[in-house]
């Protein structure tokens, strides 16, 4: 298959590029110097930018050390081995046809490009498909029209206004494609909005579809909510759950369909009304062990909704909760609740996974949640949750509605000329995944560095027993470069290498949201993405003071900075010029679109005009009109391809 589409996509690729998306919002174009009270447009590209907070008083000291241990084993409080697919995603099952692809013939190439940088990176990308929506899903044979996924808007629930889900295999099929082209590995969850009458056909279906790519089941999503999202009675407690829990085991252990029975994921709790701890107290762990594949729990620190969905609540002032995201501190206290579980799960030898998480639910806040400063916030709170011993987390994924995107496709009427909106917590994923690498035994470890001053926080990342990387941030925003940070790396029995590799995640100011860089290569701002870094990679060399034992790493403010301590270490992190990357074999615009032959092009100096016949560029008003032969003989060789996977890009107009 792939050879078929390089071979396609290098005759095409100098006349059409083109995308197909289906069931987005249609919005009218925005300008990015609109007063935010005026924006109408979706909120995936809402142009709100906030403050910076002050400089804070007492200013933290920006002269501080970082002593690394030569040996791991001389280190206390390493996590566990990590991977670098620690920060995935969770997209939302009702937004799958908008950013996987249509079906399972049309596959989103943007979305290929950024799992591919995870990929490649961090050996493989975790991706949860699921949500509200997975507790109303139903798996059919077929829909109208031949669509994969159907919507019952009459039928929306929950302050988030859900809407039930009719989908078919080719869903299945979709998922399977994608992993075929890039290493990408997927959970699910079985419905469990009727638990009198289980839907176990997901599990059927997707475990002879997917495979090995099949991770395993949520059972359940956020059921400490179900009462107050009067989809239980009053009431409802984890007694109730743990035997719902139970009854779809029983199930399971008696459908001959269902080959795996150990790969089930609970509670999923949104630590709402209950703590893990209430349903590990009825004997969740020790009944159901032989049945779980990992123990799983979703939480947002703050939320949107009342603002986004007119809840009874006070909306939120955007400005006023952004310093609350812009130090170590957030991320601390999000993980504080789960300590004694994920201590639990180890004795358990089960897997603990944040599965479902973003800066603030009910789709985040304008210019917080797709600020700079929340690539910063995300890169803390994941490698505080891998410091924490939790196993993985995903960053979570809604439609055009939303603030906190990491990646965002352009809505269907809009397609044809915009690309994707890269927002900045996708560049914490990747950021994470090439810390972390892909070997699984990278330990992570908080330095509590200066005094532990919540805006300098830092980071160290142990492999195969060894010093490997250090990860130093700067959440303060100050032009003047009196806040710029001066670290002194050292390490404590070895001398440091004569000069280390750095790389930088950086923009002015944490409330920015375009310009940001990772080692000098950027996405870029709304609807200027393919899914590939673009620019010139920019990896600094900074010299070591060998005699005295010590890096002197400068971090601006604001600004993150990823330490190489040897060159194995940044080969096995930086594999962006390995990068596989696709290119578009499918078109969706046929008419009033221009292409030109290279060869052509390139030795072409003009000519006139006057003898040629001129005509109409409307379709079928004139048989004048030039015709396009490589529109032409696109079809024909597409024609010839159909029922092959078809990747989606977009038309240059």
């Amino acid at each position: 298959m792939l050879p078929f589409l390089a071979i396609l996509a290098a005759g095409l690729a100098s006349s059409v590029r083109a995308v197909t998306v289906y069931s987005q919002q249609t919005f009218g174009a925005a300008t990015t110097s609109a007063a935010a009270a005026s924006y109408t447009g979706a909120a995936a590209y809402d142009p709100t930018v906030l403050n910076a907070p002050a400089v804070p008083n007492p200013a933290p000291a920006t002269q501080f050390s970082v002593q690394l241990q030569s040996q791991a084993s001389a280190v206390q409080g390493l996590s566990i081995p990590q991977s670098g697919s620690f920060l995935g995603f969770s997209i939302e099952m009702s937004v799958i046809n908008q950013i996987l692809g249509s079906n399972s013939s049309f596959v989103q190439v943007p979305f290929l490009n950024l799992m591919s940088n995870l990929a490649t990176r961090g050996g493989h990308v975790n991706v949860r498909v699921g949500g509200n929506t997975q507790d109303f899903a139903t798996l059919v044979d077929s829909l109208a029209d031949g669509k994969m996924m159907e919507k019952d808007l009459e039928g929306v629930s929950n302050p988030t206004q859900t809407p039930p889900l009719l989908f078919t295999p080719d869903v299945l099929y979709l998922m399977n494609n994608i992993s075929s082209l890039v290493n990408v590995r997927w959970y699910l969850g079985i419905p469990l909005n009727d638990s009198q009458n289980l839907r176990l056909g997901i599990a059927e279906a997707a475990e002879q579809i997917l495979g090995d790519n099949l991770l395993g089941f949520q059972v359940g999503n956020e059921p400490d909510l179900y009462a107050d999202h009067g989809h239980r009675a009053p009431g409802y407690s984890q007694f109730d759950y743990f035997g719902e829990f139970g009854s779809v085991i029983a199930a399971i252990a008696s459908n001959d369909q269902i080959l795996v029975k150990n790969n089930l994921i609970g509670p999923n709790l949104a630590t709402g009304d209950w703590t893990p701890e209430m349903v590990w107290d009825t004997g969740f762990i020790t009944s159901y062990s032989s049945s779980l594949g990992a123990l799983g729990v979703e939480h947002y620190p703050d939320n949107n909704c009342a603002a986004q969905f007119g809840t009874d609540a006070q909306a939120k002032d955007p400005q006023t909760v952004f310093s609350d995201y812009l130090n170590h501190t957030s991320g601390q206290l999000l993980v504080q609740p789960y300590l004694n579980s994920t201590g639990i799960a180890q004795g358990a030898g089960k897997p603990f996974i944040m599965f479902e998480t973003n800066s603030a639910s009910c789709g985040g806040f304008p210019g917080v949640s797709n600020s700079y400063g929340s690539a910063l916030w995300m890169l803390d709170y994941g490698m505080q949750m891998a410091h924490s011993n939790f196993s993985g987390a995903h960053v979570h994924i809604g439609g055009q509605n939303v603030y906190y995107n990491p990646f965002t496709p352009p809505p269907t009427n809009q397609s044809t000329f915009h690309q994707w909106t890269i927002g900045p917590i996708y560049y914490a994923s990747m950021i994470i995944a090439e810390a972390f690498g892909n070997s699984n035994q990278s330990q992570i470890i908080d330095m509590f560095a200066n005094d532990a001053n919540m805006y300098t926080p830092a980071y160290a990342i142990y492999d195969n027993g060894s010093p490997s990387k250090v990860a130093l941030f700067n959440y303060i925003t100050d032009s003047s470069g009196a806040s710029n940070l001066n670290v002194a790396v050292s390490i404590n029995g070895a001398t440091v290498p004569s000069s280390v590799k750095v790389k930088r995640l950086s923009a002015e100011s944490v409330s920015t949201k375009s310009n940001i860089t990772w080692a000098g290569q950027t996405f870029g701002g709304s609807f200027e993405s393919d899914g590939r870094l673009v620019g010139d990679l920019d990896i600094e060399t900074v010299n070591c003071d060998t005699g005295n034992n010590v890096c002197q790493i400068s971090v601006p403010a604001p600004g993150f900075a990823l330490v190489f301590l040897s060159d194995d270490a940044l080969t096995d992190a930086d594999q962006a010029s390995t990068v596989q990357t696709f290119s578009t074999t499918a078109v969706t615009k046929t008419v009033n679109t221009a292409t030109i032959d290279a060869s052509v092009l390139a030795t072409s100096n003009g000519h006139s005009g006057k003898d040629r016949k001129l005509g109409s560029t409307s379709k079928g008003s004139s048989s004048d009109a030039p015709r396009s032969t490589a529109t032409s003989a696109f079809a024909a060789v597409a024609a010839m391809a159909f029922g092959a996977i078809v990747l989606v890009g977009r038309t240059w107009m």
